[in-house]
């Protein structure tokens, strides 16, 4: 027996949660049955109308791209643009079409890790960290319980910070409450006053993984009635957010660095502001279009900041304060595909994977 489709949707979205995209993104299943079972995957930055036919040729009927092919709401399907051409053929030969964008673009392994590796960048951190992505959860149990529930809401992903995992706030203390006449409480009487020695208990939780977490801790908590709440946090998430920085082993001068962006990232070309006279040693990146986080490059001390889709005022903005790159919207996320299948394979290695064949970019250089 293989794979579901609705299988390996749910391990890329444990990597890249569809809660992390962009409100105008659409980072989901677009053609397909999550009830079939896998065929085959082809990895792709975009999907076209060739990459489709290449599944198809292949035998595989799910292809995972970066790219959504459907942005916006589609009112017709009668073939008259490229995608609509693509969603036809797709459905018509039982293709299902995944999308895994700024959900892959925020998370601190995705997309922007893939450069900064690529790049040979260390001490890599999140540009511009997102907030409200965490709440606080507290709840109490009796003292001989205490660990048990933890184990439990740390296995579904709560109190982790960074590099840290377990972690927890706990004070003791005593938790009174009076059951009710039709109550069946695990500890006192139903009418009868009750005094226990509790442990107040307190973890960070991402947002996404709530609902887990509270199901695994009514699971593991001994009363009938949990005493809980939760807060909502404005605290950065360290691990979700848009672009990277990082440090380069050696620090390089202007053009020696040009020339290694263009060996590392397969450039034929790069756009770019005047030179600075310093040495390159602080680099940001962000695949696809950047240029938003110029100023948080900037403030983070960046000496070139490597990105794509850069309009020609935009350029003047970088005010020699630092190296501002164009590569390409292209250029700069082809090596997400490879990312992909190499996140398939290690949960998927019985599943064919494809690497597509099919060069779509747009934009060609003469």
């Amino acid at each position: 027996m293989g794979y579901k489709i609705s299988e390996v949707i749910s391990y890329l979205e444990q990597i890249a949660p569809p809660t992390y995209q962009e409100s105008y993104d659409n980072a989901t299943l677009i053609t397909g049955n999550r009830d079939a079972e896998v065929t085959g995957i082809v990895c792709t930055l975009d999907c076209i109308e060739a990459v489709v036919a290449e599944a198809i040729g292949l035998g595989a009927n799910m292809i995972v791209a970066h790219h959504p092919i459907v942005f916006k709401g589609v009112k017709s399907l009668t073939g008259r643009n490229y995608v609509e051409r693509t969603i036809i053929k797709a459905i018509k030969n039982d293709i299902a079409i995944y999308a895994i964008h700024t959900n892959l673009d925020h998370v601190s392994h995705g997309v922007n890790k893939r450069i900064s590796d690529r790049l040979q960048l260390k001490d890599t951190k999140i540009l511009q960290p997102k907030k409200q992505l965490l709440s606080k959860l507290v709840f109490f149990v009796p003292e001989p319980e205490k660990d048990k529930v933890l184990q439990a809401v740390y296995s579904a992903g709560a109190g982790r910070i960074g590099e840290y995992s377990e972690c927890s706030f706990q004070i003791k203390g005593t938790g009174t409450f009076t059951p009710s006449e039709k109550a069946n409480p695990t500890l006192g009487e139903p009418g009868k006053a009750q005094q226990e020695k509790e442990v107040r208990v307190e973890v960070l939780v991402a947002n996404h993984l709530l609902p887990k977490v509270l199901r695994k801790m009514r699971a593991a908590h001994s009363y009938e009635e949990v005493a809980y709440y939760i807060q909502s946090l404005e605290n950065e998430n360290q691990e979700v957010g848009a672009g990277m920085i990082g440090i380069l082993s050696d620090e390089m001068g202007s053009e020696e660095f040009l020339d290694y962006l263009k060996a590392k990232m397969n450039l034929e070309v790069i756009k770019h502001t005047s030179l600075i006279a310093r040495k390159i040693k602080k680099v940001a990146v962000c695949g696809g279009a950047g240029i938003f986080l110029l100023g948080d490059a900037k403030r983070a001390g960046a000496d070139i900041f490597v990105t794509s889709d850069v309009k020609y005022h935009e350029f003047f903005d970088a005010d020699g304060a630092l190296i501002l790159c164009d590569i390409g919207h292209y250029e700069s996320e082809i090596f997400t595909k490879e990312l992909l299948h190499e996140f398939l394979s290690q949960n998927f290695p019985n599943i064919a994977l494809y690497l597509t064949k099919v060069v779509t970019n747009p934009s060609s250089y003469r």
